[in-house]
């Protein structure tokens, strides 16, 4: 072996050694929300501060799995159960009512990887909407389950199924009696009126050390609805969309302009075809939806760690950690 062959070998050693630091070193992000439909003269204080403390444990829920290497669908999945575990989210316990003052709960998670996708949509008795999702995309040859379909389907997947009655609290009831009070001296509901309903959806997206995106969203849909409607939260997408080539999404707002705009993959496709950057796709999606009279939000990051989350109500609930421990909440414009 000439002197410069060794020479090459050992530069070609140096660059594995190299390269093997910086995957150990990979970083990871965890970006989450908890609804777009925020008043500042109807949240309290208290009630502000209580929303912040259940985000923070949300995040550290996905820290706790990315930090250990763990997938991105694992921790989006995690935080999201610590939100629909909570009784102030639009969300699991603590859902908005129907108009029988019932709850029924749609929720969609989607692997970046794969583009494998899994949604559960008018439930009523499964604790966590999401766990049912991720079910429904392992499990099944399904994308979307609804009502008691899918829930025979979890039944039978070993999830314990729960009492309608665990997701109903004594506030969405005085809401419901509230909003069909108004609805009585005014059938036609205002726009300010629907957009309280949508107080609180929450989701999360991810990016892992490996550099694999995920999504997911979980909601009790809006307030005082009829004939088993709705929403974009279950919609792969409309509200719920992650894609390695682009980014992972997760959407807020009122549903039925998300659904018609397709807002979630409407980013993924403005990057990927049009190839815009994160924050100008998310503004331009959201300006859409404005366009056509709807009001939210939402929350992306794409595979290089970059994070938008743009809105046009008052306030988003939104919290974003970094894998050296960073952990930022907001609520309103910064």
């Amino acid at each position: 072996m000439t002197r410069l062959h060794v020479w090459l070998a050992l530069l070609m050693v140096c660059a594995m050694a190299t390269k093997g630091r910086a995957e150990s070193t990979n970083k990871f992000l965890l970006v989450v929300h908890g609804g777009a439909g925020v008043w500042r003269k109807e949240l309290t204080p208290e009630k502000e501060r209580a929303a912040r403390d259940v985000m923070r444990h949300a995040l550290l829920a996905g820290q706790s799995i990315l930090k250990t290497n763990g997938v991105a669908l694992d921790a989006v999945e995690a935080a999201i159960r610590v939100m629909e575990d909570s009784p102030l989210f639009n969300a699991g316990k603590g859902a908005v009512l129907t108009s029988e003052g019932t709850a029924e709960l749609d929720a969609s998670i989607m692997n970046g990887v794969t583009l494998q996708s899994g949604a559960v949509a008018s439930v009523k008795r499964i604790r966590n909407p999401i766990s049912a999702a991720r079910l429904v995309m392992e499990q099944s040859p399904h994308v979307l389950m609804v009502g008691e379909g899918a829930e025979t389907f979890a039944k039978s997947r070993d999830m314990k199924l729960v009492s309608p009655r665990y997701f109903i609290t004594s506030e969405r009831q005085q809401q419901l009696k509230r909003i069909q009070a108004e609805g009585k001296a005014n059938t036609q509901r205002s726009a300010i009126e629907q957009e309280h309903d949508m107080i609180g959806t929450v989701g999360a997206v991810v990016l892992d050390q490996r550099g694999n995106l995920a999504a997911g969203t979980s909601t009790g849909g809006m307030a005082n609805k009829k004939f088993g409607r709705v929403g974009d939260s279950p919609i792969i997408g409309a509200g719920t969309y992650a894609n390695n080539k682009t980014c992972a999404v997760s959407a807020t707002g009122h549903g039925e302009y998300f659904i018609r705009a397709v807002v979630a993959h409407d980013v993924s496709a403005l990057m990927e075809y049009k190839n815009l950057p994160l924050r100008a796709a998310t503004d331009e999606v959201i300006r859409k939806v404005g366009a056509l009279g709807g009001k939210g939000g939402v929350i992306a990051i794409d595979r290089e760690g970059n994070v938008a989350m743009p809105f046009n109500t008052e306030g988003m609930f939104r919290g974003e950690l970094r894998s050296n421990g960073e952990i930022k909440i907001a609520v309103y414009p910064e």
